[in-house]
């Protein structure tokens, strides 16, 4: 089976969600909170296990700018000056899956 392929993605900086719909017809609300304290970088993640960093006072954060990357990916800008978390299709859909649970 393919892997999900995002169809639309819009960016509702008054609800402050990033809605995105894939091609299998699941479509996410993730809160850009979420997407900024869970970014995928280093600068968020670390550099290995157990080196995760929590990030809090983002409840209004805002994406002021989304670069494509590649075919697999994209690159958010936060308004705090966040830029170095590339946001690939796959971890989008797992964002958006726990954002649903």
């Amino acid at each position: 089976m393919s892997r999900p392929w995002p169809q639309a993605l819009n960016f509702s900086s008054g609800r402050k969600v990033l809605d995105i719909q894939f091609d299998d017809g699941r479509r996410f609300a993730i809160p850009f909170e979420t997407l900024r304290v869970e970014s995928p970088s280093a600068e968020v993640q670390g550099h290995g296990p157990g080196q995760k960093k929590t990030v809090t006072g983002k409840a209004n954060v805002l994406i002021t700018q989304a670069d494509p990357v590649g075919r697999y990916a994209v690159r958010l800008v936060f308004d705090d000056g966040h830029d170095s978390g590339i946001f690939t299709w796959d971890y989008l859909y797992a964002l958006g899956e726990a954002s649903a649970a």
